[in-house]
This record gives C-alpha cells, sequence and structure tokens, in this order.
C-alpha cells in the first residue's frame, strides 16, 4: 500500500472569517443588550421567556404571508377583510400576525407596490420571517425610493413604462405587505398550489409571482 501524503490538504492557507464578536457593538446592539439586561432584573421578563420569544419570531417564514395571499385571490371576501385589517384577518386563518398594525397593498396589471424602511430595518417578520440582508442595506434604503424601477431591475424584475410603480415605507408603528398581482394561467390551481407561488421577495413586492410554467 503507497503511503498518502496529507501534507498537500493543508497548502493553502483558510481566508480569514472574522466572528461577529471581532466586531464592536453599534450603538443600537448596546442599547439593546441594556434594555433587556434591565427587563430581566426588574423581574419585567425572565431570560426564558425572552429566549422564547426569539426563538417564535425565528421561526417565522413567508408561508404565513403566502397563505394570505392565497386566500385573498380565492376568496373576494377575506380580500375586503384583509385589505381593510391584515392583523384580524390573519388571526381568521390561525395566522399571529402581531401587534403592530399591517397595511396590505394591492398590485395590479397597472400598479405594482414595493416595501422599504427607509429609517432602519422595520418588516413585518411575522408574516414573513427575517428582513434579508439587502432589505436592511443602506442603499436598498436610501435607493429604492429614489429609483424604484433601477432597483427592482437588479432584483430581475421589470417593470413596464405604463405601470405604475408606488413605494411604501414602513416604520415602527405600521407595517406593509403586498399582495401581488395573480398571475394569468392559475385558475384552476388549488390555495395551496397557488401559496406555493409566492415567495418572500414578492411579498416585499422586489419581484413578481409567476405562473408554474413561468417559474
Amino acid at each position: 500500500m503507497t503511503d498518502h501524503n496529507h501534507d498537500h490538504d493543508h497548502e493553502q492557507p483558510h481566508p480569514y472569517q472574522p466572528d461577529i464578536e471581532d466586531a464592536p457593538f453599534t450603538h443600537y446592539q448596546v442599547m439593546a443588550e441594556a434594555v433587556i439586561e434591565l427587563l430581566t432584573e426588574k423581574n419585567v421578563v425572565t431570560a426564558d421567556e425572552f429566549r422564547a420569544q426569539l426563538e417564535m419570531t425565528d421561526s417565522k417564514t413567508p408561508a404565513n404571508g403566502a397563505k394570505l395571499v392565497a386566500k385573498a385571490w380565492t376568496d373576494p371576501a377575506f380580500k375586503e377583510r384583509l385589505m381593510a385589517n391584515v392583523n384580524d384577518a390573519a388571526e381568521e386563518l390561525g395566522i399571529d400576525a402581531g401587534h403592530i398594525p399591517l397595511r396590505c397593498v394591492e398590485s395590479t396589471p397597472d400598479l405594482h407596490n414595493v416595501i422599504v424602511c427607509t429609517l432602519c430595518s422595520c418588516y413585518p417578520r411575522m408574516l414573513i420571517g427575517l428582513p434579508p440582508g439587502w432589505y436592511k442595506s443602506r442603499a436598498y434604503r436610501a435607493r429604492t425610493v429614489k429609483e424604484p424601477r433601477t432597483v427592482l431591475r437588479e432584483f430581475g424584475t421589470e417593470i413596464a413604462d405604463n405601470v405604475e410603480v408606488r413605494v411604501h415605507d414602513s416604520t415602527a408603528d405600521l407595517r406593509y405587505m403586498v399582495l401581488p398581482n395573480r398571475p394569468d394561467g392559475t385558475e384552476g390551481l388549488s390555495e395551496a398550489e397557488l401559496a406555493a407561488l409566492v415567495t418572500r421577495d414578492s411579498l416585499i413586492g422586489v419581484s413578481v409571482v409567476k405562473a408554474p410554467e413561468e417559474a
């Protein structure tokens, strides 16, 4: 048997990957840590309760928002209730949308909606899950309100010149979700099949929902 030389496995050094801890805490991270410590010291919330809340938030996915969209596409009465009050409509389907008011904005063949938070990263986490990194980036927050069509094009979303693009700025007191335009060719699909077409990006408005043959 020929001896195998393991030295070549280590000839090229691994690229340096900094740990999160290598970077100093930002002002807001320091403030968040201080608030958490104060709440636990005052017995307003226990460490276990705080951990459980974090785990619950982390477990949320775009599937909740997709379920609302599919129901609205197939049930006009539910769509009216969704447009009037997202939180209450979500509760009808057993979905906890949280206590922060949410507003649904409908995209149509003549109107395309897109969501941004220009100040930070306000986002309907309970319906869509954790925000993607690009949503929190300064570039997306600044450019989307100034040149939305260009930003959408960078996501691969071409909006015709005769279609209005409307940008909605989320805040700590009011957040948005998009009701995407239902694509042609999906008339015979079930709610579950429709929901499978709805993506996180279409709920934010940086993409459109495509029929199965287009996906």
